[in-house]
């Protein structure tokens, strides 16, 4: 069948990406209410509905003052994205980046899955450990792991250079919400103040919200 054959179909439905993607947010926009929300918040927290299509995932947002702005100054002056899954560095949109920004994930580095193995804790906490050289002033995404974020957590106690942001949103049953309760605890209110951060309370979260919450701030709050 060739590229220019068109089936057919009983169906109708938006087929170009452009029109689904602005339809997406159209209804968004529609349905949630987001106008209390400061400054580039708003747009992050459009992209977590667009990512989840639970219109009171936004609900569940946690955030630093002015977290979203000072993360994209971070990345306009260049700041590399610390990744904790490949699927999060893959689902970062490149070209909305604002400085083509390396995007780095290290769980395939050298050692990590022998290490892992070894200690008997998970690669994602293994992969952190690989970040330290690189750690300040970089931007810190986690869609993925809690045990990724506990690491990283403990390295900053232990007086590891810090980032320039942490968005922090572990998904799942086990450690998810704590992980996050954590990063809230020591970093918002607690002795790692100072580093803007972006979280989700309890066990929402995932890949695709930290994404798009790395590409919400990346486009500055545009379509």
């Amino acid at each position: 069948m060739s590229s220019a054959t068109q089936l057919y179909s009983p169906f109708e439905y938006i087929r170009k990406p452009d029109d689904i993607s602005a339809e997406s947010f159209r209804r968004i926009r529609a349905e949630a209410q987001l106008g209390h929300l400061p400054g580039l918040m708003e747009a992050v927290a459009e992209r977590v509905i667009h990512a989840t299509a639970v219109l009171e995932a936004s609900d569940h947002l946690r955030f630093s003052e002015n977290a979203p702005e000072l993360t994209r100054a971070a990345l306009v002056k260049g700041a590399p994205i610390l990744a904790d899954a490949h699927m999060v560095r893959r689902g970062i949109t490149r070209k909305f980046l604002p400085a083509d920004n390396e995007v780095i994930c290290c769980l395939d580095d050298d050692g990590v899955a022998e290490e892992a193995k070894a200690r008997g804790e998970t690669r994602s906490a293994i992969a952190v450990e690989h970040w330290e050289n690189r750690l300040d002033g970089a931007v810190c995404v986690f869609g993925n792991a809690p045990t990724a974020l506990f690491r990283l957590l403990e390295m900053l106690l232990d007086g590891a250079p810090k980032p320039a942001a942490i968005l922090g949103f572990p998904v799942g049953f086990v450690g998810a919400a704590e992980s996050k309760q954590a990063l809230f605890e020591h970093v918002i209110s607690g002795p790692l103040g100072g580093i803007p951060v972006i979280t989700m309370a309890g066990r929402m979260g995932g890949s695709a919200v930290a994404a798009g919450c790395v590409n919400a701030i990346s486009l500055d709050g545009n379509p």
